[in-house]
């Protein structure tokens, strides 16, 4: 889990405290945190459908001007729905295996980022596909930050 430095970092960027433990687990070249992979429970117990965030500034910026120009309708346009379904099925089998054992309240639910279809948020698929995970929509956000300035 997160150190006392991270959390700084982390709180920083959020600009809020985080809700749940969590541990970084893609760092910038500097050492900050990037990609941060969330506890499927907050710390009041309420769920938590995203498991990856995407905390780094210039990462997150860049992704907010892709969807500003309508980067979600061009990547379910582009990306085959059979692909992202299979991704958010993976998603939550990965987020769910953590729940713990005693755990009977209610259970987050959803894929990435807690959608059940298609695409709502390009940063969270981003996240997990900088986390090693596979995601078609995280791989079409890779190729449009590589040819975006």
């Amino acid at each position: 889990m997160a150190d006392l430095s991270d959390v700084e970092a982390v709180t920083a960027l959020l600009g809020r405290p985080p809700r749940c433990s969590f541990e970084v687990v893609v760092r910038a070249p500097d050492g900050g945190p990037v990609v941060i992979r969330n506890a499927p429970l907050l710390d009041d117990g309420t769920p938590m459908p995203t498991r990856y965030w995407l905390v780094g500034a210039a990462l997150r910026d860049a992704i907010s001007r892709i969807e500003s120009t309508g980067g979600v309708r061009a990547a379910e346009r582009d990306v085959d729905p059979v692909a992202v379904a299979e991704a958010h099925r993976r998603y939550a089998e990965e987020r769910d295996a953590e729940l713990p054992a005693h755990h009977t309240g209610p259970r987050p639910s959803g894929g990435v980022g807690g959608t059940r279809v298609g695409v709502k948020c390009l940063h969270a698929h981003y996240a997990w596909f900088l986390a090693g995970g596979d995601d078609p929509i995280g791989q079409w956000v890779h190729e449009q930050l590589a040819v975006r300035p």
